[in-house]
């Protein structure tokens, strides 16, 4: 299908800065150092366990494009935050990747700051985690949750992520080990070696749940990318730029709901991976496109955009995870030039 015509209109730096500092005006709130997201710009619930750890990488996204310091000190203030409401260990927690997402955001942290709480936090519930979820059932890699019913993309993806960041951040290469089996796991299992794409999970049963979602688009390529298979990673996120877009669009989704944030994580993966490849004239003119749009289709007021680009972001109660995709990619996608944010509609 290819990615459509491309829009003129170049985003800058500077609208990168925009869109993060109007979703922290509209989200982020703290108190005696300890910080959290809100769920909408309607009361004041507090966003849920995974869309608050990926919000935390969405402000690490900002840090490595700005190198802010306030932003490392956001991170903080979230990181304890979270810790208030979840506790050290996660082990209450019945879904596996919840904890993996919350894992990468540490060892995140971890690697840019050298902050040895964020890592001792990700290496302890990594390992509880993996040991309650890694299993030789259905050829190997890791369960989705507790129940013990699928082995899912969600989680196997993330997880291999997670071990990988976690090697680089303890020196200790049983992390690289695991990280490569749980990819080698979800290779054979749930990719498809011909088109690209990455099926969601596995049952019990040993049927496959063939259809495929950015953000496991993403975290495939992501833990591609961090092994070395990089002819695995280039035709995942080809798929995702040619087969789930339209008219080289990510999908619309929903602003509520777990989707409204998936785009942002498939974003995230591909721009490093088209970064440390240098795959830059194949996915940069796609994710610009995407930018571009996305930048456009802000709501004039407040500067949020939900993540059904390149329709207008209409009135009315907005999504902290939903407007987060938007966010994440203006952060990682290399803009093309850097001057004042546009006002122009």
């Amino acid at each position: 299908m290819g990615c459509g015509a491309l829009s003129t209109r170049a985003f800058t730096s500077a609208d990168a800065d925009a869109l993060f500092d109007a979703h922290a005006k509209a989200f982020y709130r703290e108190k005696d150092g300890k910080a959290w997201f809100k769920e909408s710009t309607e009361g004041e619930k507090k966003v849920s366990y995974w869309m608050r750890a990926e919000q935390l990488e969405m402000v690490l996204d900002a840090y490595e494009r700005t190198k802010n310091p306030q932003q490392l000190a956001m991170f903080t203030n979230l990181f304890h935050g979270f810790l208030a409401d979840h506790r050290t260990n996660w082990a209450h927690n019945p879904f596996n990747d919840d904890i993996m997402w919350m894992v990468i955001a540490c060892t995140r942290g971890h690697l840019l700051t050298g902050n040895t709480e964020f890592r001792d936090v990700a290496k302890l519930n990594f390992d509880l985690c993996y040991e309650r979820a890694a299993s030789t059932n259905l050829g190997g890699g890791i369960w989705w949750k507790t129940d013990n019913r699928s082995k899912n993309a969600c989680v196997n993806g993330p997880g291999a992520i997670a071990a990988f960041l976690l090697g680089k951040a303890t020196g200790d290469d049983a992390y690289f080990t695991k990280s490569t089996n749980m990819f080698l796991w979800l290779r054979a299992t749930l990719f498809d070696p011909t088109t690209g794409r990455v099926a969601d999970n596995i049952g019990t049963n040993g049927r496959i749940a063939r259809f495929a979602l950015t953000y496991n688009q993403g975290t495939f390529v992501g833990a591609a990318n961090m092994l070395g298979f990089t002819n695995e990673a280039k035709l995942a996120a080809t798929f995702t730029m040619n087969e789930l877009c339209k008219n080289g669009y990510f999908p619309a989704a929903g602003e509520r709901g777990d989707g409204g944030g998936f785009s942002g994580i498939g974003a995230r993966w591909i721009a490093r991976y088209m970064k440390e490849r240098g795959e830059q004239a194949t996915f940069e003119p796609w994710l610009r496109k995407n930018a571009d749009a996305a930048w456009q289709a802000r709501h004039a007021s407040d500067n949020l955009v939900w993540p059904r680009w390149p329709e207008p972001t209409p009135d009315g109660v907005r999504y902290s995870w939903g407007t987060s995709t938007a966010v994440v990619l203006l952060q990682v996608t290399p803009p093309t030039d850097t001057g004042k944010p546009d006002t122009s509609k």
